[in-house]
């Protein structure tokens, strides 16, 4: 069976190309997630994604700028305010926000820690913003005594509830996640994701870890997004890894959990060479925000970036004459900044038709919107969301 050419945008979560004017009101002056960790790292291997123009967007020690790219490119800045993962993805797909998600630096207010522990009966441990790589040893031994879950956030608009799986069970610590998504953050507090953490052990050095079994519990988008529209003109919007907890479900049929992001991208290329439909593949790979980034881990940052490149020639290969490839980011989240928090940064753009072998500049686009607005005008979808301006027409000039 053959099929129509398809869009695919694949995001690789947190992989920001440079500050943004008003990064220093975010306390993110210097930021460049591609460019610091490049150069800490001593240059990193991009040879495929260079080709394509990435050297281009921002300074990369070890990917070199081209005349000759084979791709289109360019870079994002985000309309709305905030910097985090429901708003990065809710832009692409023609959402804007106004006013950030709120956050809560300092622990969430005792009437939200009252409700949930009216609703639960569990009590709760910590409270308090914090690395969940570290409140889960602080607390892990007063967890596994007590069975109260940790509950903690981040300079991000999270409630974050970490478990040990032999404690509260996953499909347990799901359910609590899910009554503080409809019934405690809500209204003035409804932060944009709710987030279980399970995790085991102590394992052989004593130490706690977090499993591969996050989920997210998003907000519902507050309006139609992208997802929405091809729906109603019978697209199929196909996820990869968390697009459709971040969506809540609103637009996509299947969103695949990713184990990490060799995984996720396995089944990007299954997806991808699927036939029966040339339904929109949207993917994000979250292992650069949650392995790295928010640990600082430059090192496993940058060979996660070469994991990446070096399976990009699989992915092209799987596509079919007339797909389109976009590669973006939703924020920054740089290893190198002395905080371990998301950074305000533009977003890279790599835009690439199969068997076309040269690109345009895309310039600066005002809107991450530009994303979704393309995609609807690959479909062919008028009226679109007119949140963002398409570059297809530019990609298909290349």
């Amino acid at each position: 069976m053959s099929r129509d050419p398809r869009a695919i945008v694949l995001v690789l979560d947190s992989v920001g190309a440079g500050e943004m004017p008003d990064a220093d009101e975010y306390g993110d002056a210097g930021s460049n997630t591609l460019g610091n960790t490049s150069r800490a790292a001593g240059g990193i291997g991009m040879p495929k994604l260079g080709a394509m123009g990435l050297g281009n967007i921002t300074d990369i020690q070890g990917v070199a700028g081209t005349d000759v790219p084979t791709a289109s490119w360019g870079k994002n800045m985000e309309f709305s305010a905030g910097k985090d993962t429901t708003t990065g993805h809710w832009e692409m797909m023609g959402l804007h926000l106004t006013a950030a998600f709120p956050t809560y630096p300092d622990g969430f207010p005792p009437e939200v820690m009252d409700r949930f522990t009216e609703l639960t009966g569990l009590g709760w441990l910590g409270n308090y913003a914090a690395s969940g790589t570290v409140i889960i040893q602080d607390l892990g031994d007063e967890h596994v005594a007590t069975g109260k879950p940790i509950i903690y956030t981040s300079a991000d608009s999270v409630f974050q509830i970490a478990a040990h799986e032999d404690v509260i069970p996953i499909d347990e610590l799901y359910r609590l996640c899910a009554i503080a998504r409809e019934k405690v953050c809500v209204g003035d507090h409804a932060v944009g994701r709710i987030i279980a953490r399970p995790f085991v052990g102590p394992d052989e050095s004593g130490n706690y870890v977090r499993t591969h079994r996050r989920r997210d519990f998003a907000v519902a988008p507050f309006e139609p997004t992208v997802l929405d529209r091809l729906l109603e003109s019978g697209v199929t919007s196909y996820g990869i890894g968390k697009i459709g907890e971040i969506f809540a479900w609103r637009g996509i049929c299947e969103s695949p959990h990713s184990e990490n992001n060799m995984h996720g991208f396995d089944n990007l290329v299954k997806r991808v060479r699927d036939e029966s439909d040339n339904g929109f593949v949207f993917a994000n790979l979250v292992d650069f925000d949650m392995i790295w980034g928010h640990r600082n881990n430059v090192e496993g940052y940058a060979r996660g970036l070469e994991e990446v490149d070096a399976r990009i020639p699989e992915l092209l290969d799987a596509m079919i004459p007339g797909d389109l490839f976009i590669l973006t980011a939703d924020h920054g989240c740089d290893p190198t900044m002395p905080s371990t928090d998301h950074t305000r940064e533009y977003t890279p753009l790599i835009a690439h038709l199969k068997d076309m072998d040269h690109g345009v500049p895309l310039g600066t686009r005002e809107s991450f919107s530009d994303i979704g607005e393309t995609v609807l005008d690959f479909y062919g979808i008028p009226g679109a969301c007119g949140r963002g301006i398409s570059f297809l027409a530019e990609v298909r000039r290349g």
